[in-house]
This record gives structure tokens, C-alpha cells and sequence, in this order.
């Protein structure tokens, strides 16, 4: 990549906080491996000001952005188009500038989830009964996911459980009709654990998630979203989305028990490849962009 001068185009990554992210150094080290003129800037958007600093992408000329916690879902609203997986989700996470001007918005977020328990864990959904710990936009990310790739049952655990329902109803609400196995959406209160009715589904899911921000650098070893006395499976995949540390308190309890993991790392790195792709037209390296993380991680980065 050449330095930065008037004909760089830009893209960046929105989000409140935004000095967890590890998403510039792995993009920026992919744009200067294909020696691509572009720049990957992070973003710590106010809450109140999301709007001008959406349509401030537009005014700068830039190729987009990713979107993070906590506006994936608010962004909606200050895009002109929404592609149809993620006006599903109800969530996005990537911004495309199209060169007409519209700001268009996408989700990789369910398919780089697919893509990583794939690569790392050799899961597939189909079938399977998974419990997802958190309602926000990244859990309607991997419900819509779930959902699409055949699972049969879905349980959402949240501490506001009316969150929880209001997702696994707008997920019935979409899924309803749909050609296959009717796929049942079930919800409930997380702070019910480690007692309560849940504490048999956890400890028979072939997939649990923690699609929450529990466990986020720097309070990475205080908090879990789960109690570590729920029974857990070993046969049970873990996979934390938080990314930053790599083996966050909720991936180590999964390895206790014996169970496979996958890193939020690595749901970034699939995520991010696919957006990669519509902002450049090009294949995204993978292999670099993997190597950048890891680097930043083991060399004391802590982690869109």
C-alpha cells in the first residue's frame, strides 16, 4: 500500500467503545499485501452523532464501513437500502458506499459465524439445538444463521428476557412457511441460572454462544455470561464472539469441560473476508489477515 495521500480511499469501523477493535490491523494488512490504496480507520462514534457519521461516509468519499456494538441495529435507520439478509437479521454490520451515492447496508456477521464453526469446530447446524446467550445484533446474526443452516431448535438466553422473545418471535415470524423442518425458537431469562428451567437445554446443546459483550478486554477474567456450575457437555461446541481476549473466561470454561471452541477471532476473520470482498471486488487474504491478528494478539494487543 502506498502512504496515504489524496487519492487514498477510505473505510472504517463504527462503534462506541471502538479501542477494543482489531479490525484495522487486519484489513490494513491485507490492503498492503494486494497493494491496494485504501485505508482502514476505527471510529468511536458518540451516541446521538451515528447519523452524520454515517452520511459523513458518503460526504468523504469513502468505500464503506463495519459496524459494531452497540449500533448495528440503530444503523438501519441512516441507510437508504437494506440487503435482503439484513433487513432479515434486523442488524447490520457492513456499510457499502455504492458509487451512485446510496449507502447500502449488508450482514457477513451470519455467515462468517457459519463459516468459522465450520473451519474451526467442523459444526454444521443442521439438525442440531443450539442456545445463544445475548438479543442483540450480533445474536440476531447467529439466530438467522442458525435457522437458515436447519437447526431445529433455537433457545435465546438474555438477562431482559422480553429481548429474547421479541428476537425468537421476529425469527418465527420470518422462518414461518419456510420449505424443511418447522425450526422451534424458544426464549427465556439468563439470569435464571445456574437453577431454573434452562439448566437441562444448556447442558444438552450441541452449540453454545455468547453472542453478549461479557468478557470484553479489560474485564476479560471477571465476567462471564454464564455460571461455570451449569453441566456442560464435552461433546457441547463453545463459541465466544467476544474476540479480544482470544481465550476469553466463557472459551476456557468450554475447554474445562472438554468441549471444542471456537474464537471470536476467527468469526471476525470470516466476517470481515466477506466484507472485504464488497468493498474491493477482490478475494480477500485470508492467511494474512489470519497471521495479522494472531500477531496482534500474542504481541500483546488486547481485541471489531
Amino acid at each position: 500500500m502506498p502512504g496515504i495521500n489524496a487519492g487514498t480511499k477510505g473505510i472504517g469501523i463504527i462503534g462506541h467503545p471502538i479501542g477494543h477493535s482489531l479490525s484495522p490491523i487486519m484489513h490494513n494488512a491485507a490492503f498492503k499485501h494486494l497493494k491496494l490504496d485504501i485505508c482502514y480507520l476505527a471510529f468511536d462514534v458518540m451516541p446521538g452523532d451515528l447519523g452524520d457519521a454515517v452520511r459523513g461516509l458518503k460526504a468523504l468519499g469513502f468505500l464503506g464501513a463495519n459496524v459494531t456494538i452497540p449500533y448495528k441495529v440503530e444503523v438501519a435507520r441512516y441507510l437508504d437500502e437494506l440487503a435482503s439478509e439484513a433487513s432479515a437479521i434486523g442488524a447490520v454490520n457492513t456499510i457499502v458506499v455504492k458509487p451512485e451515492g446510496l449507502l447500502v447496508g449488508y450482514n457477513t456477521d451470519a455467515a462468517g459465524f457459519l463459516r468459522a464453526l465450520k473451519y474451526d469446530a467442523d459444526f454444521e447446524a443442521r439438525g442440531k439445538r443450539a442456545v445463544i446467550l445475548g438479543a442483540g445484533g450480533a445474536a440476531r446474526a447467529c439466530v438467522y444463521a442458525l435457522a437458515s443452516g436447519g437447526a431445529r431448535e433455537i433457545v435465546i438466553l438474555n438477562r431482559t428476557p422480553e429481548r429474547a422473545e421479541k428476537l425468537a418471535e421476529d425469527m418465527r415470524r420470518h422462518f414461518s412457511g419456510a420449505p424443511g423442518e418447522e425450526i422451534a425458537f424458544r426464549s427465556g431469562d439468563l439470569s435464571s441460572l445456574p437453577g431454573g428451567p434452562f439448566v437441562e437445554v444448556v447442558a444438552g446443546a450441541d452449540l453454545l454462544v455468547n453472542a453478549t459483550s461479557l468478557g470484553m478486554w479489560p474485564e476479560s477474567d471477571a465476567l462471564s455470561p454464564l455460571p461455570e456450575s451449569v453441566p456442560l457437555a464435552s461433546t457441547t461446541v463453545i463459541c465466544d464472539l467476544v474476540y479480544r481476549p482470544v481465550a476469553t473466561r466463557f472459551i476456557k470454561f468450554g475447554q474445562s469441560r472438554g468441549a471444542r471452541v471456537v474464537s471470536g477471532l476467527s468469526v471476525l476473520l470470516h466476517q470481515g473476508a466477506l466484507s472485504f470482498r464488497m468493498w474491493t471486488g477482490v478475494d480477500a487474504p485470508l492467511n494474512v489477515m489470519r497471521e495479522a491478528l494472531v500477531n496482534a494478539v500474542v504481541g500483546g494487543g488486547s481485541g471489531k
